[in-house]
């Protein structure tokens, strides 16, 4: 990895888990180290300044000397668990029940007696103000002062800590919104959908700003509190879009950060695909709460059509699928008898029956450890010793519910939790018109190398990679991503009725907001143009490149999406830019030779069969070496296990590239 030249300083990435917080330390002399610690939920500022104490990064912090470039799970916490802030929603009068109605999609399609979802925002909180602007944005109904008096005086009445401001056609016309943000009290945390998310569709745009609204006190109040504790370091906060924000930004912008953690993986797969020039990658990431699951055709997709539990998040987001699947992921028997894997999960504390602090119910962790994926004697994070006889009487208590063995047990929890891998993977590349085997199934956290193999053997992939200190992957992907701004605005026009040139004042009106917030970014950074075209009458958009040919290349798109293409005119929806700029690292290294053990393989676990696995460490590994299955490869953040038919070698960058034997798939496909 190549740093920027600042001799003296130190470069810090940290991804902050579920279960662990990961840290990966890039010093003044370009060397790499890494750490874990449990993760400290309740004030994740906690688990950072261990790492920190950990990695004795106290004299640089005070000295000014350490840059940090944190990936924070605050929001997307606090959205999951519905604790944000009590926030009182704005609308135009008529419209206060526009977040209650939605787009009236049911969760369950032929449940004649659904469960009674309660709405984001309660009927008390939800306020309406006599003013309208039409849809090109012309004013309707002006908005009185006396209005807004009232306005704030039953606002401060309901107890409100948050406002969300979602006028219609604010994104032609902010100002109304401006003058009631500017009329409420500064101890309000106010968003307004003009600022948030400036594009048409008004039940999308209100519902990021309404999530933004309520995340906002509780990400300010962990950022000030970061802030704090970081004095004298400066922070980057990486967001959903795959760029980062200056902590200033971050504090305002709380709805960006809600696939934070996981954007930083994918930073660091996409500076991987170059280095290797590989273009087409299936990644997913399995941590200890979670697996989030993406595609990679030249580059990561941005998407506006995300979503958190169960509402959409339009803000640009990488796109990517995420499951309740992670290592700590809880497995139970429902009423009828059938065993279930996660959501749920273990946590960092109690966490896994294996983790020896007093959780008792079985975890993917636990199967891996009974069925010899993991040595008995792993230490996870290169400090937490596993207890073995804690996870085979976990899995053993429910397999005796089930009627199974232990072993037995084990491997269902196995075939569950991969399963649902399975379908994540299927709905971002088969359901986009992607197949499978065309890609390299590239995996990374901590839990990721012990499934990869099974995933591709069931994908019918080719090649698998686990790259370098994969099981910090997130955390070092942080130090790769570029500082990123995005602007859009709403265009919705005939796309044979609007002609380059007004294309060219929009995009010239965006870059200018943004270079007036930030004008060293736009000043220096890469911009880059896109634009959301659909078929007239369509309901959602495709994302394309501007340029020349981007009618051409929607219609490419939707066929490639949706396998056909319609003979009707195009619309333009959405006008995009981008800006981005230089990443603290922004290259990655070959692999550092080490003196290499007379023999790596450094014991022997017994499984539960009567073979032996040799059990090999990943750093005593050279470049160039060969390992054929069954076998463990170790390290201090992440397992990798190898089965029978299986090969892995050694790359020049330290990644492990594997494949299945040719006898293997023959076996598979006779199968």
């Amino acid at each position: 990895m190549s740093t920027k030249p600042h001799s003296h300083i130190k470069h810090l990435g940290v991804d902050a888990g579920g279960t662990f917080t990961d840290f990966v330390l890039i010093d003044e002399n370009e060397q790499m180290r890494t750490h874990k610690v449990l993760s400290t939920p309740d004030n994740p500022a906690l688990a950072i300044m261990q790492g920190i104490k950990d990695l004795a990064l106290e004299s640089a912090l005070t000295e000014g000397q350490l840059l940090m470039v944190h990936g924070s799970t605050v929001a997307t916490n606090a959205a999951l668990e519905g604790k944000g802030a009590k926030t009182a929603y704005i609308a135009n009068k008529g419209f206060k029940d526009v977040l209650t109605i939605g787009r009236q999609a049911r969760k369950e399609l032929y449940n004649l007696k659904p469960a009674k979802v309660a709405p984001p925002v309660p009927s008390e909180l939800c306020f309406e103000i006599n003013c309208r602007r039409d849809a090109q944005g012309a004013l309707v109904a002006p908005l009185k002062e006396s209005d807004i008096d009232a306005l704030v005086t039953h606002i401060k009445l309901s107890g409100a800590e948050a406002v969300a401001i979602n006028l219609l056609f604010s994104f032609l016309n902010e100002d109304e919104e401006k003058r009631i943000e500017q009329a409420l009290p500064n101890s309000l945390f106010c968003s307004r959908s003009s600022f948030v998310l400036p594009v048409y569709k008004e039940y999308e745009r209100g519902m990021a700003t309404w999530l933004n609204a309520s995340l906002g006190p509780k990400v300010n109040q962990y950022l000030n509190t970061l802030q704090t504790e970081l004095s004298g370091c400066e922070v980057s906060i990486m967001q959903s879009s795959g760029g980062l924000l200056s902590l200033d930004d971050a504090k305002i912008r709380a709805v960006n950060l809600l696939l934070s953690g996981p954007a930083g993986g994918l930073s660091a797969v996409r500076l991987l695909g170059k280095t290797l020039n590989k273009d087409k990658i299936l990644s997913f990431d399995m941590g200890g709460t979670s697996t989030d699951v993406s595609l990679m055709n030249g580059d990561f997709k941005l998407t506006n059509e995300g979503r958190i539990a169960d509402w959409p998040v339009a803000v640009p987001m990488l796109d990517m699928e995420t499951i309740g699947a992670g290592g700590g992921s809880i497995a139970w028997i429902d009423e009828a008898g059938m065993l279930h894997v996660g959501p749920e999960s273990a946590g960092s504390s109690p966490g896994p029956a294996c983790y020896g602090q007093g959780g008792s119910k079985a975890t993917v962790t636990d199967a891996n450890l009974v069925l010899g994926h993991l040595p008995k004697n792993a230490q996870l994070g290169g400090s937490l010793q596993l207890d073995y006889e804690a996870a085979e009487h976990a899995i053993q208590a429910l397999g005796e519910q089930l009627g199974l063995s232990t072993q037995a047990t084990a491997e269902g929890i196995i075939q569950l939790a991969e399963q649902q891998m399975i379908s994540a993977l299927h709905n971002i590349s088969v359901k986009q018109g992607y197949s499978p085997a065309d890609f390299t199934l590239c995996c990374f956290g901590g839990a990721g190398g012990l499934h990869v193999c099974a995933l591709a053997e069931k994908l019918k992939v080719k090649e698998a990679l686990i790259p370098q200190n994969a099981g910090v992957l997130s955390a070092f992907g942080m130090l790769t991503a570029p500082p990123l701004r995005n602007a859009t605005k709403s265009i919705i026009k005939p796309w044979l009725n609007i002609s380059p040139q007004q294309i060219d004042e929009v995009f010239s009106e965006l870059l200018l907001d943004l270079r007036n917030d930030n004008p060293e970014l736009v000043e220096h950074g890469k911009i880059s143009k896109h634009l959301d075209l659909r078929y007239l009458g369509q309901s959602y958009t495709i994302e394309v490149d501007y340029c020349d040919d981007s009618a051409e290349r929607f219609v490419q798109a939707h066929k490639q999406r949706f396998g056909h293409t319609l003979n009707k005119a195009l619309e333009l929806v959405n006008v995009k830019l981008m800006v981005s700029g230089k990443a603290n690292i922004e290259t990655w290294n070959e692999h550092t030779e080490t003196d290499m053990l007379a023999n790596p393989t450094i014991g022997a676990h017994k499984r539960q069969t009567s073979t032996e696995t040799p059990i090999y460490i990943r750093d005593a590994l050279q470049s160039g070496e060969v390992i054929t299955g069954p076998a463990i490869i170790a390290e201090a953040v992440s397992t990798t296990w190898l089965p029978c038919g299986w090969a892995c070698q050694v790359d020049r960058y330290g990644n492990l590239v594997l494949n299945q034997s040719d006898e293997a798939i023959r076996s598979r496909l006779d199968s």
